[in-house]
C-alpha cells in the first residue's frame, strides 16, 4: 500500500507518435514554413545591414524620443553604440530581425486567436487550457520538436520563441475585446453598424491600448528566449552567451548578456511610449 501501483501511462509515447506523424504527412508544409521563415530572417537581417551604423543609431535615437523623451533618445542610442563597441553589431542586427519575424508572426495568428475567444465561448473553452500549456510548460521542452519539424538554425528558434510567447497577445487581445464598454458596442449596433464595422470602428480602437500591452509582453518574451533558442543553433546575441559558457569566457558573456539587457530596455520603452501615445489619442477623441 505504501509503493504506487504496477501502473503505467505512457503519454508521452503516443506525443512521440502524432509529432511523427505531422513530420510525414505534412512534410510539404513544414519544409513551406522553412522557406519562408529563413527567406523573412535572412531578407531582414541583409535589409539592417545594409544601413549605415550612424543611420541605426540615429534611428533609434528618433523612435527614443518621439516615443518617450529626448534623454531616453540619447540613452538608447548610446546603448546601440556600445553594443557595436563590443563588436556585436551583426549579431545584434541577427537577434533583432530573430524577434520582429517571431513577434510579427505572432500578431498575425495571435490578435485573429484574441477575437475569436472574445466571440465564441467555445474557442475560448478549447484556447485557455492550450494557452496555460504553452505558458507554464519548460521552455527547453519547445526546442525538441522545433528541431524534429526543422532541424537546426534560426527557423527552430522562431519554432520555439513562438510557443513560448504566442499566449500573451492572445489573452491580452481577448480581455481588452471583452473589457469594451457594452454601451458603446450597443450604440454602435442601435445605429446599424455591422458585427464587423462595430468590431474595426468600435473595440478594436478602444482595445487598442491593451493590445498594445499584449505586443509589448510578446516581443519581451520572445527576447526572453534569445538565449534558449541558440541551443537550437540560433545566430546572434544568444549565440554569444552561449559560446562564452563553452568557453567559460566572462569578457564575452558580459558584453552578450549585458548586449541582451540594453535591447530588452530599448524595446520595452518604445514599445509602452507607443502604447501610451495610443493611449492618450484615444482618450482625446
Amino acid at each position: 500500500m505504501i509503493q504506487f501501483p504496477d501502473i503505467t501511462f505512457e503519454a508521452g509515447k503516443y506525443v512521440d507518435e502524432f509529432v511523427s506523424f505531422l513530420a510525414n504527412n505534412l512534410e510539404v508544409l513544414f519544409d513551406f514554413i522553412f522557406f519562408i521563415t529563413s527567406r523573412s530572417i535572412s531578407g531582414l537581417t541583409d535589409f539592417l545591414m545594409i544601413i549605415p551604423w550612424w543611420l541605426f543609431i540615429v534611428i533609434i535615437f528618433l523612435l527614443g524620443w518621439y516615443f518617450k523623451s529626448l534623454f531616453s533618445g540619447v540613452l538608447y542610442g548610446l546603448f546601440i553604440f556600445l553594443i557595436g563597441s563590443f563588436g556585436l553589431w551583426e549579431e545584434m542586427m541577427i537577434t533583432i530581425s530573430i524577434i520582429l519575424t517571431a513577434v510579427i508572426i505572432c500578431l498575425i495568428i495571435g490578435i485573429p486567436l484574441g477575437i475569436a475567444m472574445a466571440f465564441n465561448k467555445w474557442v475560448s473553452m478549447i484556447l485557455r487550457p492550450i494557452l496555460d500549456a504553452m505558458q507554464t510548460m519548460p521552455s527547453f521542452v519547445y526546442l525538441i520538436p522545433a528541431i524534429f519539424f526543422f532541424g537546426l538554425g534560426n527557423v527552430s528558434a522562431i519554432f520555439a520563441t513562438l510557443i513560448y510567447s504566442l499566449p500573451p497577445v492572445i489573452r491580452l487581445t481577448d480581455l481588452a475585446i471583452r473589457g469594451v464598454d457594452k454601451e458603446v458596442v450597443e450604440s454602435a449596433h442601435s445605429f446599424g453598424s455591422s458585427r464587423w464595422q462595430t468590431l474595426s470602428k468600435v473595440q478594436l480602437p478602444q482595445a487598442l491600448p491593451t493590445i498594445m500591452a499584449g505586443v509589448n509582453q510578446t516581443t519581451m518574451m520572445a527576447l526572453a528566449m534569445v538565449v534558449i533558442a541558440s541551443m537550437v543553433g540560433a545566430s546572434g546575441l544568444g549565440e554569444q552567451v552561449l559560446v562564452s559558457i563553452n568557453r567559460i569566457d566572462i569578457a564575452l558573456g558580459f558584453e552578450a548578456g549585458i548586449s541582451i539587457v540594453f535591447l530588452a530596455i530599448i524595446i520595452d520603452r518604445i514599445t509602452n511610449g507607443i502604447a501610451e501615445k495610443v493611449q492618450r489619442r484615444g482618450g482625446n477623441q
